[in-house]
This record gives structure tokens, sequence and C-alpha cells, in this order.
């Protein structure tokens, strides 16, 4: 079988190697702009125009990371640019839901434990002691019941954490109140101390933390986002902290990356910014996966991962 790759930043020689050690049949290269040589499967991110529009008889298209948003945005500036009718594969996990357990962890016992407002104390040379939240009183709602949501909100009820999703669709975990669907978006909101965003960038979660959504959450609450910058209105925070109804925020991501350095979060006091780094793609892991699909879909079954273009995930 013919893979081509292309990454706009990644190093494609360890990528190439593991592959072709895993899957020894594969004939693996770097795409370029005149390779119009048969392939199989490819291997993306941001791919160009030319990369994949001609190319109707590739069996799978796996985008290098957990999101997809950044190709179908692509595909709706440029129809095209995803050839009809050809599968589009997302990693899953791959590791990242470890890394989504642990960023999210830190923030919330960062939070639970006001280690964020005694920081602010040192920095005045302020002794006071505050008092602890009551565990009781501090539920935290996540948004998204995929498999990173899932897996943080099982981290979360394994610490004895009061625990509630937010997903398009129903879905059940154990130990987790369950919320699905517009209709319910209020009443999972209210009374959460903590939100944390793990949503997948769609048209239709554009823009869902704002003013309404933060007026329906306990005051004083929290806000975590490991989803997309797409999904925060950002004018919205800033006045919902100014107000008081948002204690603070943890932001990862962010609308234009990296963040211009005039932006007011950076100088914020209640707001904590990392640069996209909540869960790294993780090349070993993500080739297995990579890997054991093409082997799925050559064996004639169903490949995990697989996008509803019509949903965007």
């Amino acid at each position: 079988m013919n893979i081509i790759f292309y990454h706009p930043t990644f190093d494609a020689k360890p990528w190439i190697d593991g592959i072709t050690k895993r899957l020894p049949q594969a004939n693996m290269r770097v795409w370029n702009a005149n390779d119009h040589e048969p392939a199989d499967y490819a291997l993306v991110w941001r791919p160009p125009y030319a990369m994949l529009a001609p190319r109707t008889m590739l069996k799978g298209i796996f985008a290098l990371g957990a999101g997809v948003d950044a190709i179908l945005t692509q595909e709706q500036r440029q129809p095209g640019t995803l050839p009809a009718g050809v599968p589009l594969l997302r990693l899953e996990d791959t590791g990242m839901a470890l890394q989504m357990q642990e960023y999210a962890l830190a923030s919330v016992l960062r939070y639970f434990r006001r280690m964020d407002e005694y920081q602010l104390f040192q920095q005045q040379k302020h002794w006071r002691p505050l008092a602890p939240h009551s565990r009781s009183e501090f539920t935290i709602g996540i948004l998204g019941a995929g498999v990173l949501g899932s897996s943080v909100a099982q981290a979360l009820v394994d610490m004895q954490f009061t625990v509630r999703s937010w997903s398009r669709s129903a879905k059940s975990q154990e130990g987790v109140q369950s919320f699905y669907g517009d209709d319910q978006l209020a009443a999972f909101a209210s009374g959460c101390k903590v939100l944390i965003n793990l949503l997948p960038n769609t048209p239709h979660t554009a823009g869902i933390l704002n003013h309404q959504l933060f007026t329906n959450l306990s005051h004083n609450a929290y806000l975590i986002n490991l989803g997309r910058g797409g999904h925060l209105v950002e004018g919205d925070l800033l006045r919902a902290l100014d107000s008081g109804q948002i204690a603070a925020a943890a932001l990862d991501v962010f609308v234009e990356e990296p963040l211009p350095g005039m932006h007011p979060f950076w100088s914020h006091p209640r707001v904590s910014i990392t640069p996209h780094v909540a869960a790294d793609t993780l090349p070993e892991e993500a080739m297995d996966s990579i890997a054991g699909n093409i082997q799925a879909i050559e064996a004639g079954r169903e490949p995990k991962g697989r996008v509803d273009l019509g949903r965007g995930y």
C-alpha cells in the first residue's frame, strides 16, 4: 500500500520510520506539490487543497490530532479539499486522555484548595488563611462527553467530586449526572462551581461559553477551557470576571494563537494562560492507532474515530 504524509511542522522521518515498522508492507512518503503518484491512505494536518482533492480513490484520511475542525474549516473555504466519499478519521485518544486528566485535575485542585488566591496573597505579602471550599458545593460540570470528556469526568469522580456532563446527544456514565441537548444546557450549568469545556469545535458549539451560560453557573464559578478558542466569547468572560460571576479562568486555547501581546488576558490577575499544551499528539500512540485502523480497513472492518462530516466530529 502507498501512504502519503503532510504536516506543516512535524518532522516526517519519525512518522515514516514508525509507520513502516508497524506496517512493513507500506510504502510511505512525504507529499509534495508535484506528487501525483497513487496513494491508498493520507496522514495529514492542514493539508493543501492540491494534496487530497484529486485523490478520490483514497481508503482513508487520518487527521494528526484529536480535533478535525481545522481540516473541516479548510473544506468549507475550499470545497473539495476532502474528496467525496473518503472516510476522515480522527485520533480518539492516543495518550491525550491522560494528559487532559492531568491538566483538568491540576486546575480543579488549584481552585478547590484556593491556591490561586494564596498566590495573589503572596504577591501582596498578605498572610490570610481562607476557609476551604465545601466539596458538596463544588459541583463540576464538563461540556463534552466523548473520549476525553468522559475520561476527565471519571478522574474527578474518583477524587470524590460531584460531576455532571453535557453533550449534544444522550450519554450515560456511572457516577456522572448526564444532560444533553440545547433544552438541558441551562439545567446542566445551574449551580456548577467549575465549568470545564472539552467540546469539539463545530458551528453548533461556537461561542457556547458566553454570558447566558455564565449567568447559570454558581456565583464566583471557575472556567477551564480545554476545547477551542472559538468556544469562548472573550468579552463575555472579561465582563463576568469583572462582575465576580466568574472568579477565575484557566485558558489553554484562544481564538488567535499565539495570543497577541496586547491581549487583556495576559495581564488579568484572575486569568491563567497556557499555550495550547493541555494534550499533545504523542507520536508512538498515534502511530499505533493509525496502523491499527489501516489494518481494520484492509480487513474490511469499521475503523475507530470515523468523523461524521455533518456533525463535525
